[in-house]
């Protein structure tokens, strides 16, 4: 058992020296690895919300866009609806007046026409009165 005395020394002595020498610095450096590593998990989380951020800014900015292009389109539809309401008015009433005066046009005509059409009926049935029946009787019936 003695013989195994220094063995068991020397393998305490490298399990010291291998804390010292190598187990100390190497969890240093990566405790230090796994600082940065954090710290750039955590920067590209910030920036990861940034984005997020900016994008949900773009995409309000993007709604109010597009919900003044609606309004300005819905406004542009109804001026030009009133407009052609104004233009079909407009049309209407210059086709009334045209119909209106065409009407009074004709009234014209038809009382010209009744007017001519008594005035020569008188005479017509004198004539034809004289060519059917005889002189005296026609003139009595023409009294």
């Amino acid at each position: 058992m003695l013989g195994s005395v220094p063995t068991m020394v020397l393998f305490i002595l490298l399990v010291i020296a291998y804390g010292l020498i190598v187990r100390r610095p190497l969890d240093r450096i990566l405790a230090e690895r796994h600082a940065r590593t954090a710290g750039a998990v955590e920067q590209a989380k910030g920036a990861i919300a940034a984005a997020e951020a900016e994008t949900n800014a773009y995409e309000e900015k993007l709604r109010k866009a597009k919900a003044e292009l609606f309004e300005a389109r819905e406004r542009r539809l109804k001026q030009w609806a009133a407009e052609r309401e104004s233009a079909l008015a407009q049309v209407r009433k210059a086709a009334q007046e045209s119909i209106g005066t065409a009407r009074q046009g004709i009234e014209q005509s038809v009382a010209q026409a009744k007017t001519q059409i008594e005035g020569t009926s008188a005479e017509l049935t004198s004539r034809i009165l004289k060519a059917v029946l005889p002189a005296e009787v026609a003139a009595e019936v023409s009294r």
